[in-house]
């Protein structure tokens, strides 16, 4: 996998926001998060070596805008040429993720038509109202591929009505960090019952630091978090093995 991360900063706009991994990062150094700026990796996509090969190889999933929102409103005038790098290298599969799909069309090309080959939008939800209120518009939009992320899942959600055959993945998780919020396995067990019921890829990402389970609660080193959860064997075929550093909380 490769990142890239055009720009950085943003703001909260969501309860799943409120110990962003992103703030508790810039925090360390000192910096706000919540300052938006364009990166010096920006044009990655385009880069190339000094041996004429691209600094991207082909066949890479590249997880873009980690620290930030692809839609997010400061980013409306760098997302025009940022969708052109996008479409210059079909040769890559850009895995966007966000909080913002209200706002995807905004900037959207001219020729997106039915959607890019090449790009991967992930929609998150961390309780039933976000579910409610954005994935009838992921389901919706023009899309070639199409994911869900529950991450952090501070509630129990119900999926089944959005776990169509135009979604390619689920992705659930706990929340990290020493504010972290609980997360029940039953929450977790019961969206992997409905993606396996849809024919839906489930991956279970991480139990998070505060991990309830059989009414036993536990609190889980960040080192023993993704460990814990691949060892719940939940997970079903073919589902996205998110990287720990794409953690979401």
């Amino acid at each position: 996998m490769a990142a890239w991360r055009p720009w950085h900063g943003c703001h909260k706009c969501s309860p799943g926001c409120l110990n962003c991994y992103v703030y508790r990062g810039d925090a360390r150094y000192g910096r706000d998060a919540s300052q938006v700026y364009r990166t010096g990796e920006f044009d990655l996509p385009v880069r190339g070596r000094r041996d004429g090969t691209p600094r991207l190889s082909p066949g890479e999933t590249v997880y873009t805008c980690l620290t930030s929102d692809f839609f997010l409103e400061e980013a409306d005038e760098w997302r025009p040429r940022a969708w052109r790098m996008i479409r210059s290298r079909p040769d890559l599969m850009f895995f966007i993720i966000t909080k913002r799909i209200e706002r995807f069309e905004v900037g959207l090309p001219e020729d997106w038509g039915a959607g890019y080959g090449n790009v991967t939008l992930a929609v998150t939800c961390e309780n039933q109202q976000k579910a409610d209120e954005r994935l009838p518009i992921l389901r919706e939009l023009p899309l070639f591929h199409r994911e869900i992320i529950c991450e952090p899942l501070l509630e129990a959600i119900s999926l089944d009505r959005y776990l169509c055959d135009r979604i390619e993945g689920v992705t659930v998780g706990g929340e990290s960090g020493p504010n972290a919020r609980l997360c029940r396995y039953d929450w977790v067990l019961d969206i992997a019952r409905a993606c396996r019921a849809a024919g839906v890829p489930f991956h279970f990402k991480q139990t998070g630091a505060r991990f309830e389970k059989d009414g036993r609660l536990y609190h889980i080193p960040r080192r023993e978090q993704h460990d814990q959860a691949r060892r719940a064997g939940i997970d079903s075929p073919g589902g996205r093995i998110l990287e720990e550093s794409d953690d979401e909380t």
